[in-house]
């Protein structure tokens, strides 16, 4: 058996992308976006399972979706929890910043900012337009006049660089965990499973 990364993720991922539309759909309310919150969904897998790949995918594949609509909704783009659908659907957990949160958190800004920084200007400049502003993939390849394979092709090399570059620093890291972004990912998603078990 191919035991290479595409081929896990075309194996262990792909092969659930009907049920992932059906759940993307209905708790997101902008149908529009449904297929951008997809890739990145598969982006983000990727980039994890790259690093170790998960127990459970299929399980880890949802919990990163569910983490995904949380950012979005956390960053204020959406305003109305209504258009959100079943909210029991979420079993999102809220809880208080403290101030070491805080600082923790605007220490990874920083950090994000300069892994932003060096990645190259096209590339730079495609994951910005993608992920700090949200355009969809296609507005983003007529305004910069390229196809919108190259902007997900961007996309992923950029995300894969910021990703090497926050596992490249791990070792200064203050918030004591362990390894790459992605491997925390991982971590979540194996404590958001027994909860669910």
């Amino acid at each position: 058996m191919d035991d290479s990364l595409d081929a896990w993720f075309a194996r262990e991922i792909l092969v659930h992308e009907g049920a992932l539309m059906r759940y993307l759909a209905r708790l997101w309310s902008r149908r529009d976006e449904v297929p951008d919150l997809r890739q990145e969904v598969y982006i983000r897998v990727y980039e994890a399972a790259s690093r170790s790949r998960p127990a459970s995918p299929k399980s880890f594949m949802f919990t990163t979706a569910r983490h995904l609509m949380t950012d979005r909704l956390r960053r204020g783009r959406v305003v109305s929890i209504e258009a959100m659908g079943d909210s029991d659907a979420w079993n999102v957990l809220t809880d208080e910043l403290s101030p070491e949160h805080r600082l923790d958190a605007r220490q990874e800004l920083r950090r994000l900012a300069t892994a932003l920084d060096r990645l190259p200007d096209r590339c730079r400049e495609v994951v910005w337009l993608r992920r700090v502003e949200e355009l969809p993939q296609r507005e983003v390849a007529a305004r910069l006049g390229i196809g919108e394979k190259t902007v997900e092709k961007q996309v992923a090399k950029g995300m894969r660089l910021i990703a090497d570059y926050f596992h490249a620093g791990e070792v200064g890291n203050t918030r004591g965990g362990t390894g790459s972004p992605a491997r925390r990912m991982a971590t979540d998603q194996d404590h958001d499973q027994q909860f669910a078990d």
